[in-house]
């Protein structure tokens, strides 16, 4: 496997753990939707929260979070109605980004709630 996908299967780990510890309910994770994927979705009670991971091994660049486009935001949404049709959910969603850099040998985790919108078409 690619180096990156290494450091991508480590940081949805980290997140899902991250999420664990603050009480959220994983309900799925990598749920394929037409060849794409939700990386986590789980609940904290009130929301049924999607989660996009996306890791680093730095933030020279650009923030990680700073990766999730127009167009990456129109899929989850997309792949989203389709997981709550499914699944019979009659939840509020809520879009989140978890962002995990690595720092030397440690990793931050950067968990922005509400992060977006769905867009209107």
């Amino acid at each position: 496997m690619a180096e990156h996908n290494d450091l991508g299967k480590l940081g949805e780990d980290l997140a899902t753990k991250h999420m664990m510890s603050k009480g959220y309910q994983i309900l799925d994770r990598n749920w394929i939707y037409q060849k794409k994927e939700l990386d986590i979705v789980a609940t904290d009670g009130t929301y049924l929260v999607v989660v996009e991971v996306k890791s680093r091994s730095t933030d020279y660049f650009e923030h990680p979070s700073d990766a999730i486009t127009l167009p990456k935001i129109k899929f989850l949404c997309r792949a989203t109605q389709a997981y709550v049709d499914l699944k019979d959910i009659e939840m509020e969603v809520r879009f989140d980004v978890i962002s995990v850099i690595k720092r030397g040998g440690k990793f931050d985790i950067e968990h922005i709630e509400n992060a977006f919108i769905a867009p209107i078409d």
